[in-house]
């Protein structure tokens, strides 16, 4: 009788035993998940309208001042406009015949011109910033690494491409080459030599600089993802921290 009940009580402290060592793993887990749970809830709910406007403000301002000046794009090995694919296949040729000069004017041209019109682009991409609404902010927090580039690019384009095509127009109108390239690769064009988008220079110049602007806005949007302690702001900080 007595082993008996020796036996009940060793097997019931060491249930007492592996009962405890369960509570106290679940209150480990739950002590550990909790904070980051709540913080990204707080996050969620106060801070994300805030602080992603701050980072597309960040990203507009970074892409537009450094588009948006002389050598913007020319001196940027990366987004420099080059000769549309179409006259690319010509250059030599046109070099031979004695008009080298004018390609690398028009090339210039382009660049220029793009320069210019993304130095006019902040008013539309603030105007987008401004109408941001609490839905955009969180589908941005939670949209993958090109949440706030992706914004912008769904919100700006058609605006955009309105204010640049007069911009890229009246640069483009002073290069003779510019209105013989539209009607060579017009022709081109119809018997599918070239994209149809390509067809028109004023067109091909308007979708690289908006290529290009966007382009800045991603790598400022990467590097505050990368590095959210560098981003120069507490709410930056919090908000790419927790991501």
């Amino acid at each position: 009788m007595s082993h008996s009940v020796n036996s009940e009580s060793v097997t019931m402290k060491n249930y007492a035993k592996s009962l405890l060592l369960i509570l106290i793993s679940a209150s480990a887990l739950l002590i550990g998940t909790a904070p980051q749970a709540a913080s990204l809830d707080e996050i969620s709910v106060k801070d994300a309208s805030s602080g992603i406007k701050e980072a597309l403000v960040k990203g507009a301002e970074f892409a537009v001042d450094s588009l948006g000046k002389e050598n913007g794009f020319l001196g940027n090995e990366k987004l420099k406009i080059p000769l549309p694919d179409s006259l690319k296949k010509a250059e030599k040729a046109l070099h031979m015949m004695g008009m080298g000069k004018q390609a690398d004017e028009l090339v210039e041209t382009m660049n220029h011109a793009a320069e210019t019109a993304v130095a006019g682009a902040k008013p539309i991409l603030m105007d987008s910033i401004k109408k941001m609404s609490v839905k955009d902010a969180k589908d941005i927090l939670t949209g993958g690494e090109s949440g706030v580039t992706d914004y912008f690019k769904r919100t700006t384009s058609e605006p955009l491409t309105k204010k640049f095509i007069p911009i890229v127009q009246g640069a483009t109108k002073k290069v003779k080459l510019g209105a013989q390239y539209d009607k060579f690769a017009g022709k081109a064009a119809k018997l599918g030599l070239i994209d149809e988008k390509d067809a028109n220079l004023d067109n091909y110049v308007t979708q690289k600089a908006m290529d290009g602007l966007y382009a800045m806005i991603a790598e400022k949007e990467k590097s505050f993802r990368a590095n959210p302690v560098e981003a120069g702001s507490a709410l930056l900080k919090k908000i790419f921290g927790a991501l």
